[in-house]
């Protein structure tokens, strides 16, 4: 192994910087915004736009692949791009059980979630903890919560990745781009509501996995294959090493496992099939941006076909995303593997490694003329899907679970004025975090987001599930046990991040106690606490009584008693039928269709069984 640093080369972004300049990239560019801004101003033809209803929802007017479609687009960000990719290629296969789980978790939405939400007549999750709990406290807990978290989380994720892509392939100025993206994405969020969304969404994933197949295809093509592919990746490794031990630069020796060791491994299998099932909960099943696409539909038969649909395309990461993150470093492996601080800084400007290079380096090195014009599109795609539907959903949160509070009496016209207007301001504030979104992200991205997912989500999970299935879980249990598990949760999650994680070659200096716990070990035990803390404050407590209840829960979503407000509820409950038009889908379905839907299901599930089995 060699002992000297390699030649030194142009960083990323300036042997790039002409790679995506000539005319057959920029037509393909400049004609995938004509089409998507296009298909934007059609479908605000397509729902009325001048009601809380039509904008927020799409006028509940969406057919199943619409929904599918957008399910996908929405989950499927640059940040999956970039992350998955960087994850395979630094730790192999097993990133890629993060997205086949959702294949389980996306039909327990459509079939168990999904219907409640129907019946109980609501446009967010906090108005539906609102109804079922009664009073204020949760509501605008969970409203703050969710805001924060798309703040920190899924939009600096999502615009750190876009600028990581746009970086290396074409050398632009971060903020100029950035800034680029999310002026042209406020624009059609802003303008169409969520019916430009889901419409645009559905363009975009045709763009996406059409893209992302060919840049696999010439992928595999120079490694040699799939074959080749696994053998020559435990290979992969820098060829200057530095003062780090070789154990640190060559591959985990079960980088091709997707199921590893419970103690040792660094994804656990019992932590990924456990844990991860209930951070996934809370992300499919009570998400506003992704269960806001299922209440858009126009019956409880085409979610579920959505569902599937949305299911069926989760399992094309594996080979879209993670594999082509491993053929990048077998065929990179001095600049995607590195491991010496100094070597890293100078090929991407991160000390702990340059795994998120990975996908953007493949594209600019394999990919044609044209076709790299294809490949940005698609990451252009991705982002903008992304942060589209995310801008579109804290947009309804804000205005319906905050400003209504603010002015009870606000007519349609001002709220969604109120709308529009936090979506430019939550741009505003995207800007703004740029900067330490740079400073932070340093090492695999995807570790990142399921991370924070771990330390944060369990305690949502907890209420919503128990919210759905115990009718005994009154007001105070539910709310006593969402403090308590973010209190839990921020325990783990600051001194992570105050004293890092580190890597390999330069371990983090958090204590054992705390950080030795693997997060997803501890979105279990998080779970399991705040379960604990729901019921015994609410068998404390005295009960909700089931008038109260109907077609709140899970038991109760077929009954046509009439439900009795709570007497904490207040006056300012949006009511659907008077604002929503058309009306409320009926969750009664025809016993046919259930039959197909639910054969599509088990087809959906026996694939996903067998890709497990196969890859474990």
């Amino acid at each position: 192994m060699s002992t000297a640093p390699p030649q030194t080369s142009p960083s990323p972004a300036s042997s790039s910087s002409t790679t995506i300049s000539n005319p057959a990239d920029i037509s393909v560019i400049v004609g995938y915004f004509v089409i998507v801004i296009g298909v934007g101003f059609w479908s605000m033809r397509r729902a009325n736009r001048g009601t809380v209803g039509g904008y927020f929802l799409a006028g509940r007017s969406m057919s199943w692949y619409t929904v599918g479609a957008s399910l996908f687009a929405s989950n499927i960000g640059s940040g999956h791009f970039v992350g998955l990719a960087g994850t395979g290629a630094a730790g192999g296969i097993a990133v890629a059980g993060f997205e086949w789980n959702a294949l389980f978790v996306v039909l327990l939405m459509g079939w168990i979630f999904v219907p409640v939400y129907l019946t109980a007549e609501v446009m967010t999750m906090p108005e539906y903890l609102k109804k079922r709990f009664g009073g204020e406290r949760i509501q605008l807990y969970l409203t703050g919560l969710s805001l924060a978290m798309y703040i920190f989380t899924k939009i600096s994720v999502d615009m750190f990745s876009g600028a990581v892509f746009i970086q290396v392939a074409l050398g632009w100025n971060i903020y100029l781009s950035v800034i680029a993206l999310l002026v042209i994405t406020t624009i059609y969020t802003v303008t169409g509501g969520l019916a430009a969304l889901m419409y645009t969404d559905t363009v975009q994933t045709f763009v996406i996995i059409a893209g992302a197949c060919v840049l696999a295809g010439y992928a595999f093509g120079e490694v040699g294959g799939y074959s080749a592919l696994m053998e020559k990746y435990m290979e992969a490794r820098p060829s200057y090493l530095g003062n780090v031990s070789e154990l640190c630069a060559a591959p985990r020796p079960d980088s091709l496992h997707l199921l590893r060791d419970a103690q040792s491994g660094d994804l656990p299998w019992p932590a990924l099939l456990v844990g991860l099932t209930i951070v996934s909960t809370w992300y499919w099943c009570s998400d506003q941006v992704i269960v806001q696409r299922c209440l858009a539909a126009r019956s409880l038969t085409q979610v579920k076909l959505g569902c599937v649909l949305c299911g069926y395309l989760k399992i094309l990461p594996m080979f879209l995303m993670v594999m082509p993150g491993m053929i990048s470093r077998v065929l990179y492996p001095d600049e995607v593997a590195c491991v010496v601080p100094s070597e890293c800084q100078r090929i991407c400007g991160a000390e702990i490694g340059c795994s998120n290079i990975a996908y953007p380096k493949l594209v600019v090195k394999l990919m044609p003329q044209g076709l790299r014009g294809l490949m940005l599109a698609v990451m252009l795609a991705a982002l903008m899907s992304s942060l589209a539907s995310i801008f579109n959903s804290s947009g309804t949160l804000f205005t319906m679970d905050v400003w209504r509070k603010l002015r009870p009496r606000a007519e349609e016209k001002e709220l969604l004025l109120v709308g529009r207007v936090w979506t430019v301001c939550l741009v505003a504030f995207s800007i703004a975090w740029i900067p330490v979104v740079q400073a932070a992200q340093g090492g695999q991205l995807f570790d990142y987001i399921q991370s924070v997912a771990s330390f944060l989500a369990p305690p949502i999970a907890a209420v919503f599930f128990l919210a759905l299935f115990v009718k005994r879980v009154n007001e105070p249990g539910a709310f006593w046990g969402l403090v308590g598990g973010l209190v839990l949760g921020l325990c783990r999650m600051v001194p992570e991040f105050v004293f890092g994680s580190g890597s390999c070659s330069a371990p983090g200096s958090c204590p054992a106690v705390i950080c030795g716990v693997h997060y997803l070990y501890f979105a279990i035990i998080l779970f399991c606490s705040t379960i604990t803390i729901i019921l015994g404050v609410s068998l404390c407590t005295p009960p909700i009584p089931q008038s109260q209840l109907q077609r709140l829960v899970f038991s109760l979503r077929h009954s046509q008693e009439p439900r009795e407000e709570t007497a904490t509820s207040g006056l300012s409950d949006f009511d659907p039928e008077e604002k929503v038009a058309p009306a409320l889908p009926n969750i009664q379905e025809d016993p046919r269709q259930v039959r197909l839907v639910n054969v599509h299901a088990l087809i959906m599930m026996s694939a996903a069984i067998f890709l497990w089995a196969y890859y474990a």
